[in-house]
């Protein structure tokens, strides 16, 4: 014996007690909780013994699972869906433990963003600006420049200062850097005076010279002596090139400034390599002979650079990023270069002696293998305190035991087959990659009044942020803690206790209203509504059922509706679910009995018409519509509060969607509504047998024995017959008569003219094609009965077509008539134009001549536009295929199995529908009054014209590529190295044996049509995959800093 709950009492007093299970019982519940799919059993158990006409109230709470037993919190894992009184695992445990105040607020701690005691201010990233930062971290750090650029460059109102220029933009950014309280700040307003793109990155060598440059161009107009020269003190050295002739020996120097030393690293491991070469003598011989004034002659010569003096800063660019004459692109050479802390410059300067010692102050690293890519950061010294830091824009990490660490920005991804091997470095040396400059120095500093006013102005925006940030936080954990006791008081109050009344509420509202990362919205239980507007049985497992005390809390609070209580527990269909399931049940019996019944012959003038197809499967008809009864007590979406508006659409629907469903008998039922005329396809069957089966089809049409067959339908039938004799007579008639032109023999051809006649007639192919098809079914197709040769006119009547453009293509679009089979067609069909084409032989003194003529004449006008429109198409076109062949040798190549290319391929043979014209949908194929449309449409790019097949069986090894007549052909190169992995520098392209070359052209002016075959022969493929990645990158034309207020714009 095992316990069981039985409902028992009143509707307004109910208790669940223990009871014994009873056999057969079909109002019990197992004690133990049961998965969803047992639960929806054991709600329906009862309906094997109770019929539809015997439910009372116990039967539709059971169905509505009232009396399931209530769960409690650490038996379930998560929510039982299938149980409305399990109030466990919708979210309760984040409002029922312990509080913590961080889960009320997604908001950070404002002092987060603080700057902390002693530490630089990082720069944002704006979207590719991080080669920007790195240099503006270096200046920054040059205590000189930064001094000096502190002076006010014009006469300002100190009161009211805003900056505008440049310069006064790069003054407030390093009045930031130094006094701001924020961790990072926003250099918006310098980029934004310097004109960059911030998407796009730059060339980072050319920004420091040029911004350098832009610094030296406007402090050099100041009235003030320290602006003047703070470029040229800090930056500037001074050299000369020598250029001695082999001749004479004289010397020609000639001076120039430098702001940075630019080495070639190719080929070298060290700094000093690097300098040495850069001073190295040259030769100058050949065409390269230098031109001495002394001897009036072009002489050999040497030359070489002479450093005369040194910069205060030295500046060392390691030339990474070169131009590459094989690919006709930049690269980056990641070769390892070792670099001293420590730099003696003496040995190179001229003066034989002088020492000149500098210490390393920064590196600029670029992580990546493009110079396209990548990440720029710096390392940094501080002058102060010598300790070094590395800024990542908005990171800034400073570097332990006052030592250079340059970690993993050398742990770059490697692209190459062979991996070069970093070599080892002697103490106070230091061996990058990565690094493509370097800076080295040979002392506090305060902030002017005028530049402090604005950085005080920023920190108090910041500190009223914080505070901001801080009051949000506070308020959105004062908040949480009210929602934290409302959840806490109504949570206990949520459970219906036995005998009390009840309301539902939707699960997934309940499941929002515990998360507070949503919006609470009010209680909507529109979705939970029958067809009746009351609860749908179904629904009642996403809904859960709580104390009417409760609910009241909720939609006072909430609001919402409609209210669902005890009241609203619908018994129709709890009727309609009982009488399905009891049929189903019911449905193996019956087909047995009624199986046995059919095989008995009915008594006379007692029996029923029954389609013999129905009845095959009268079975599954049966369970197909009881699941339609079924599914027209489920849950349909009304609306929010159970109005008839939306219940009456449904049903509406549910009709249309009946007449389009095959049922019982209507495979018996004709069109007309009556009995079929076709008695091959019913038999006749007992009373007893349809009086079994209309229990389950009650909507079937009924015909009795006694009942005749449609009279629409025998009448039609009889005109059909008659009809179908008339059409054969006709088929047979014209097939004789025209029996050469159905079997397509003995035609005349335009191209060996017939001797027999000078005059041949035109009609459209199309016509040809639809006669024969109903001389070969007469009885299945529609006879044709005019001829349209409007279609090959133009709007004025005049013909389309020449003599010679029909033996180029255009004859695909007619067929040519006998004189003795025009006159047949004229007499049996109707003809709203005729066309011939005449040949005229003149005698000439050089011998005869032979001209042709049609009738009605031709068009030129017409013509010509034809042709025109013809030749623009195939020049401005968009969206047009174009297949590319690769060949080895100038032989096609078979390569890997095709594959998808994004954005590149078409389909691999796509045929274009033609449409029908007006004409076509007629039977009569053509009427006489529509000449001008369908003339226009056809020979003027209408959808529905004539044109030529354009399919091109694609060859195994081809690529179809999607492109348009204002392409380049450098952006067809870039889709064809998508498609085949071939570099664009390695394309060999052809079409027709003509080379293409010329990069910046169109397609349309290299004249690719479409449907052309483009030929592709590759060249041996580099082993660097980098560079592919680099001419991936520079698809679209470079433009530097073109248009930016670095080159005066």
């Amino acid at each position: 014996m095992k316990k069981t709950y039985w409902m028992e009492g009143s509707a307004d007093h109910r208790r669940m007690r223990p009871i014994i299970e009873k056999k057969n019982s079909s109002l019990c519940f197992s004690s133990r909780m049961a998965p969803r799919v047992q639960l929806e059993k054991a709600a329906w158990r009862w309906v094997e013994s109770v019929r539809p006409e015997d439910i009372h109230r116990e039967h539709i709470e059971i169905a509505y699972r009232i009396c399931v037993p209530s769960c409690k919190r650490g038996a379930c894992r998560r929510n039982c869906k299938g149980n409305p009184n399990c109030l466990v695992g919708i979210g309760e445990h984040a409002w029922l433990g312990e509080i913590n105040e961080n889960s009320f607020h997604n908001i950070d701690d404002p002092n987060s963003e603080r700057r902390d005691k002693n530490t630089f201010v990082g720069l944002t990233n704006l979207g590719a600006t991080c080669y920007v930062n790195t240099f503006l971290q270096v200046w920054f750090h040059n205590l000189e420049l930064r001094r000096t650029l502190y002076l006010p460059h014009t006469i300002v109102s100190f009161s009211d200062y805003e900056p505008r220029s440049i310069c006064e933009h790069l003054q407030y950014l390093f009045a930031l850097l130094q006094n701001s309280n924020r961790r990072y700040i926003d250099p918006s307003g310098l980029v934004k005076a310097l004109g960059l793109d911030t998407g796009q990155q730059q060339d980072a060598q050319e920004f420091s010279k040029l911004f350098l440059s832009l610094l030296e161009d406007t402090l050099s107009k100041q009235k003030n002596p320290n602006l003047q020269n703070v470029i040229q003190l800090q930056f500037c050295g001074q050299m000369s090139y020598v250029t001695v002739c082999n001749q004479c020996g004289r010397a020609s120097p000639l001076p120039s400034r430098y702001y940075e030393l630019e080495l070639n690293i190719q080929g070298h491991k060290n700094l000093t390599e690097c300098v040495t070469e850069f001073l190295k003598e040259e030769k100058l011989d050949g065409d390269n002979r230098y031109f001495c004034e002394s001897c009036q002659s072009k002489q050999n010569a040497t030359r070489r650079i002479k450093l005369h003096s040194l910069p205060r800063v030295l500046n060392l660019q390691l030339m990474r990023f070169v131009f590459d004459r094989q690919t006709g692109h930049k690269k980056k050479l990641n070769t390892f270069i070792s670099f001293p802390e420590q730099l003696d410059m003496g040995p190179f300067l001229e003066g034989k002696g002088i020492k000149c010692v500098y210490e390393l102050s920064a590196v600029l690293i670029h992580r990546g293998v493009s110079a396209y890519s990548g990440h720029y950061i710096a390392h940094v010294r501080d002058a102060r305190t010598s300790d070094w830091y590395k800024f990542n824009d908005e990171e800034i990490e400073k570097m332990e035991g006052k030592k250079l660490q340059l970690g993993i920005e050398e742990d770059i991804a490697e692209t190459v087959k062979s991996q070069t091997r970093k070599p080892k470095c002697s103490k106070g040396y230091h061996c990058s990659r990565n690094a493509y400059m370097l800076v080295y120095n040979g002392s506090p500093l305060s902030v002017p009044g005028f530049l402090q006013r604005l950085v005080d102005r920023d920190n108090r925006k910041f500190e009223e942020w914080c505070l901001e940030m801080a009051d949000m936080r506070k308020q959105s954990v004062d908040k949480g803690k009210a929602k934290h006791e409302e959840v806490k008081e109504l949570y206990e109050l949520l459970p219906a206790e036995d005998g009390q009344q009840y309301e539902f509420v939707p699960l997934e509202w309940l499941k929002k209203w515990l998360d507070d990362s949503t919006v609470t919205k009010e209680i909507d239980n529109g979705n939970f509504l029958c067809s009746h507007g009351k609860l749908h049985p179904d629904k009642v497992g996403e809904a859960k059922r709580i104390s009417v005390k409760a609910a009241e809390l909720l939609f006072d609070r909430y609001g919402g509706g409609p209210r669902l209580d005890g009241s609203t527990l619908c018994e129709e269909c709890v009727g309609q679910r009982c009488r399905v399931l009891r049929l189903k049940n019911q449905l193996a019996e019956d087909f047995k009995e009624v199986t046995n019944l059919v095989k008995g012959p009915p008594k006379s003038d007692e029996g029923y018409w029954v389609g013999k197809t129905s009845l095959r499967s009268w079975r599954q008809l049966a369970l197909e519509q009881l699941d339609e009864d079924e599914e027209e007590t489920k849950h349909i979406d009304g609306k929010s509060n159970g109005e008839g508006p939306a219940i009456t659409a449904t049903k509406e629907n549910q009709d249309e969607d009946e007449e389009e469903m095959k049922t019982f008998n209507e495979d018996i039922l004709c069109r007309h509504g009556g009995l079929s005329i076709l008695e091959s396809e019913r038999r006749l069957v007992t009373e007893e047998v349809w009086s079994k089966l209309r229990v389950y089809f009650p909507r079937a049409p009924q015909f009795t024995q006694l009942q005749e067959p449609c009279q629409q339908c025998l009448r039609l039938e009889r005109e059909g017959k008659e009809n179908e004799a008339l059409n054969r007579m006709m088929a047979s008639e014209q097939k004789s008569s025209l029996l050469n032109l159905f079997q397509e023999k003995n035609r005349p051809t335009l191209t060996k003219w017939p001797q027999e006649t000078d005059i041949l007639y035109i009609v459209p192919l199309f016509f040809v094609d639809e006669w024969r098809k109903f001389i070969r079914r007469p009885t299945k197709t529609t006879p044709v009965s005019s001829v349209g040769n409007s279609l090959l006119l133009c709007p004025h009547g005049g013909f389309m077509f020449t003599h010679d453009s029909m033996l180029m293509g255009d004859a695909q679009h007619i067929a040519l008539l006998w004189p003795g089979e025009w006159e047949v067609i004229s007499r049996h069909f109707l003809v709203d134009q005729p066309i011939s084409i005449c040949r005229i032989s003149q005698a000439t003194p050089n011998g005869s001549s032979v001209e042709y003529t049609t009738q009605p004449e031709l068009c030129r006008d017409c013509r010509e536009g034809f042709i025109f429109q013809q030749q623009r198409d195939m020049r401005e076109y968009a969206q047009a295929t174009v297949y590319v062949r690769k060949v080895i040798d100038d032989k096609r190549v078979s390569t890997a199995p095709e594959v998808n290319v994004s954005g590149s391929e078409a389909e691999d043979e796509r045929e274009e529908p033609v449409a029908k014209v007006d004409g076509e949908q007629d039977p009569d194929f053509s009427q006489v009054g529509h000449k001008p449309l369908t003339s226009v449409s056809l020979l003027f790019g209408g959808k529905s014209g004539i044109r030529r097949s354009t399919r091109h069986r694609k060859l195994r090894g081809e690529r179809a590529l999607i492109v348009s007549a204002n392409q380049t052909l450098k952006e067809l190169k870039i889709q064809i190295m998508h498609a085949f992995s071939v570099a664009p520098f390695d394309q060999n392209l052809s079409i027709d044996g003509r080379c293409l070359t010329d990069d910046s052209a169109t397609l349309g002016s290299l004249g690719v049509i479409p449907e052309s075959v483009i030929c592709l022969k590759a060249d041996e493929p580099i082993a660097d995959y980098a560079a592919l990645d680099d001419v991936y990158q520079v698809c679209m034309p470079e433009e530097g800093f073109k248009g930016t207020g670095l080159l005066g714009h």
